[in-house]
């Protein structure tokens, strides 16, 4: 049974959530919450598995939320919900802990399909959305020089190999795009990208891309930015 707590200020879609996670088998809902400052409390009370984050609230929004139940260490993973796929809100929760973001519009098989994911421990957006999201906001990153990258100790903790596998990750590629250029298996890809999560301390993929993106292991391509 996966277990959920919705955060929105709008009753109306509230309810809307509320209805189709009951009539999900396999899904419950804690609880409901309008702004960030009672969705930390109940987070804190009921530990769901997956809190349905709204960014846009008044008072305490769910960045901050966000950040605030990432920090306390328990195992509730949040799902962001936005207006926009590279909305900057999104983008400033995935960096304060959110394990993915789907837009509000989305299908209700979506919806609950990214619920499960984040519930499991993965990522809800995909690789290549992922580097489309970080490439767009890449300029309120910090600027990191070459010779900073190895003081970090997560990235002396990688073995060689694990560290191709990170910046391979930080491009944004897919598990099976790794094997094909690293002439790996799927299989072994898979064992090697967890290591690097647990290593680094990454909660799930997304944090991974942006860890990368944080020590200057990756930037954007100038190319993709000229095509947008």
């Amino acid at each position: 049974m996966t277990t959920v707590v919705i955060v929105d200020d709008q009753p109306l879609q509230r309810f809307g959530f509320r209805m189709l996670l009951e009539s999900a088998p396999g899904t419950e809902v804690l609880g409901e919450a309008e702004n960030g400052v009672q969705a930390v409390r109940q987070v804190a009370e009921l530990r769901p598995d997956v809190v349905l984050m709204d960014v846009r609230m008044p008072g305490m929004d769910g960045i901050e939320a966000t950040r605030r139940i990432v920090a306390a260490g328990g195992r509730s993973r949040v799902l962001v919900l936005t207006t926009f796929d590279l909305d900057e809100y999104a983008h400033a929760a995935l960096r304060a802990g959110a394990s993915g973001f789907l837009l509000k519009d989305a299908l209700p098989e979506e919806l609950l399909a990214g619920i499960r994911a984040v519930a499991s421990g993965d990522a809800v957006i995909a690789p290549g959305l992922t580097r489309r999201l970080l490439d767009t906001y890449a300029h309120r990153l910090p600027a990191h020089s070459a010779d900073q990258q190895p003081s970090d100790p997560r990235l002396r903790a990688l073995t060689e190999r694990e560290h191709e596998i990170l910046l391979a990750i930080g491009q944004g590629w897919s598990n099976g795009e790794i094997a094909e250029r690293l002439v790996l298996s799927e299989s072994t890809v898979k064992t090697h990208v967890g290591r690097v999560l647990a290593k680094i301390g990454a909660r799930d993929r997304i944090q991974a891309v942006i860890l990368a993106y944080d020590l200057g292991l990756t930037r954007p391509q100038p190319d993709r930015a000229a095509e947008r």
